[in-house]
């Protein structure tokens, strides 16, 4: 099984801001996300992260070793990273939205990102196939992974939406890829609920 992650919630993401390759640590309240999940999910026979530190730390609770790979860093914003969303204009939102292949100003593309995870997904899809392998990655990324598990173009990714923390599961094991789950918080959202 190919066990998607994304890391736990930093303060710009509880902030709201676009978040790509900046590079803030968890929050308190990511870091007992990250715990959660390392509990509730089964070992992997293999685990990858991303080499941010936000990934990593969240990597880092599983208690077993960490391959960092930089195909699974978070798409690049430019000088819209660490911005609010409402930073870029009606126009510059419907260009990105419209086409995959447009580059927010000195970022990356959704199809860039694309290109870079579908190619990180084939070479996990047999190690997926014999055992868990978990990939601690972020938003883009992951909806690139399921674009790939899907069979979908990157312009699919503006109807998703990833919570911090989900989980997603990808079943390697036959001809095709096929999606099992998509943005599960169950784990940690069960856990976190306050006693009462």
């Amino acid at each position: 099984m190919l066990v998607l992650v994304r890391h736990g919630q930093t303060q710009a993401n509880r902030s709201g801001l676009l978040l790509g390759r900046a590079d803030p640590p968890l929050c308190p309240e990511g870091i007992e996300q990250a715990a959660v999940l390392a509990r509730a999910l089964p070992r992997p026979a293999r685990l990858i992260s991303s080499p941010l530190t936000r990934a990593r730390q969240t990597a880092e609770m599983f208690g077993v070793p960490v391959e960092v790979d930089d195909r699974w860093i978070e798409m690049d914003y430019g000088t819209l990273d660490e911005c609010p969303a409402s930073t870029l204009d009606a126009a510059g939102w419907r260009a990105w939205r419209e086409d995959p292949t447009h580059v927010p100003a000195g970022g990356e593309s959704l199809a860039a990102v694309g290109e870079r995870v579908r190619a990180a997904c084939a070479e996990l899809t047999a190690d997926a196939a014999a055992g868990d392998v978990v990939v601690v990655s972020h938003v883009s990324p992951i909806k690139a992974a399921v674009a790939w598990a899907l069979g979908v173009g990157d312009e699919v990714a503006w109807r998703m939406w990833v919570e911090d923390a989900a989980v997603c599961r990808i079943d390697t094991s036959g001809t095709t890829p096929r999606l099992l789950a998509f943005n599960d918080v169950s784990a940690h959202a069960a856990a976190l609920q306050p006693l009462r």
